[in-house]
């Protein structure tokens, strides 16, 4: 399995422009949101108790992060677990609004995030690894921690592995 500097170190190869990090801060979530709330609504009673989709998916993701890293998979299965409370208050306000925020967010989302990938010149992760869908969230996770000085040794270990994000002045010369 891979570690969780593999999996970081790979989405950050695709990665390294800071205006495209900016968008993913504005598209991922949006995206997050968006599955949560789509996948509210389909659900099932198991022993009195109603789950839906969205709540399997939460507790698949949160898993994954958790097998890579405690601290980590903490912070995703909170963050996990708000949009899930969001999603589910969404998929409740009724079908029109259900589908015009879920898919809304979803398509709004992903043109962020490839206005993001043009100034970076590279197509997204998960376009080589469909893994990288679940990266991407916890790669903004690092990116947060990296920004408040922490995990500063898992930051060098990436940036040895793919470089270090282009300074503001140096976008500009990016060939797209």
């Amino acid at each position: 399995m891979k570690t969780l500097t593999d999996h970081l170190a790979q989405y950050a190869a695709y990665h390294r422009d800071p205006r495209n990090i900016s968008t993913h801060f504005v598209g991922v979530p949006m995206i997050v949101l968006a599955v949560a709330t789509l996948l509210s609504r389909p659900g099932f009673l198991v022993a009195g108790l109603s789950f839906s989709i969205a709540t399997l998916v939460t507790l698949a993701a949160a898993f994954f992060y958790f097998q890579l890293d405690t601290k980590f998979g903490l912070t995703m299965a909170v963050w996990l677990g708000f949009n899930l409370l969001m999603g589910r208050w969404l998929a409740d306000l009724g079908t029109s609004t259900w589908l015009a925020s879920g898919v809304g967010l979803f398509v709004v989302g992903w043109v962020i995030q490839f206005v993001g990938h043009y100034y970076e010149g590279k197509k997204p992760a998960f376009v080589d690894d469909l893994v990288g869908l679940l990266v991407g969230p916890l790669f903004l996770a690092a990116e947060a921690a990296f920004a408040m000085q922490l995990r500063q040794p898992l930051k060098e270990a990436i940036e040895a592995r793919v470089g270090k994000v282009r300074r503001r002045d140096e976008v500009g010369q990016a060939v797209h």
